[in-house]
């Protein structure tokens, strides 16, 4: 009895915030259909950021400007949106090194930077399959098929896993499209996308169709032959070749837009990929 009249008591006081919390979560359900309302019509997310106001140090940030190009060619306002990006993507990855290589402040900023400069038009950016990034100091022997790599992608045991001479090479010569960070960064993120159903994986497998799609023509086959522009590597199964069309979108994007504009539209479409001149 006591209890009763003690709820009886206090009912009304705590009726304005039950309706509250009500109005609340029907705001929010009309917003997320309202979200994917805009996701689906425009081909983009709504909005990138909630909040923006992580910090790299002074260190991190010299590593940048000295050695990532991509990185000085943003205006003010995405230099915050990466800088936060590359600190939500350094607390959550495990660095290792292997061999002898020993894990600098530099290896984990720039392999950050890349990662994040490939998810930068990705309202989720910070690549929810991988926890461990291992790095070798050059080519190693992987298990997964008895064979010396570059870099793999291995989903089982949520590892990316880097050569760090190649990773090295790759975004120091900036015009030969090769770049292995790219290719495996984009391995996992194509995977994210088949397991996920979020606005970001929509989109990558709406516009990863119309690049399968625009394989299948005629005149694409034609110029695919005629101008050998993608390397052989490419063409392994589809997976590879959506690894391989990124690095060339990053390291070439005037060329690809000019010989095959379709393609180098529908990659920028799927990466909504919009900044520093893209």
């Amino acid at each position: 009895m006591y209890i009763y009249f003690l709820s009886e008591a206090y009912a009304p006081w705590l009726a304005p915030y039950a309706y509250g919390i009500v109005l609340l979560g029907f705001t929010f359900f009309l917003f997320r259909i309202f979200e994917g309302w805009f996701a689906k019509s425009f081909n983009r997310p709504l909005f990138r950021h909630y909040f923006v106001y992580k910090k790299l140090i002074p260190s991190q940030i010299k590593i940048l400007e000295n050695d990532f190009e991509f990185y000085n060619n943003l205006s003010e306002k995405h230099k915050r949106q990466f800088q936060h990006r590359i600190v939500e993507f350094l607390s959550k990855k495990k660095f290792i090194g292997r061999g002898e290589l020993i894990v600098t402040e530099q290896i984990k900023v720039l392999i950050a930077a890349i990662a994040c400069m490939l998810s930068f038009g990705r309202k989720n950016y910070t690549y929810s399959l991988i926890d461990f990034i291992l790095i070798y100091p050059a080519e190693f022997y992987s298990t997964v098929n008895n064979n010396f790599h570059k870099g793999e992608f291995n989903p089982k045991e949520r590892a990316l896993v880097l050569s760090w001479k190649d990773f090295l090479e790759g975004f120091q010569i900036n015009n030969d499209n090769l770049n292995v960070g790219i290719h495996e960064f984009m391995h996992a993120m194509q995977l994210e996308a088949k397991n996920s159903s979020d606005i970001d994986s929509a989109r990558f497998t709406k516009q990863f169709q119309n690049i399968l799609k625009q394989l299948t023509k005629q005149e694409v086959k034609d110029q695919l032959d005629k101008t050998k522009y993608f390397r052989e590597y490419a063409f392994t199964n589809q997976y590879e070749f959506m690894a391989v069309l990124a690095e060339y979108f990053f390291e070439s994007p005037q060329d690809f837009k000019t010989i095959f504009p379709k393609l180098y539209d529908y990659t920028k479409k799927l990466l909504n990929f919009n900044f520093a001149g893209y």
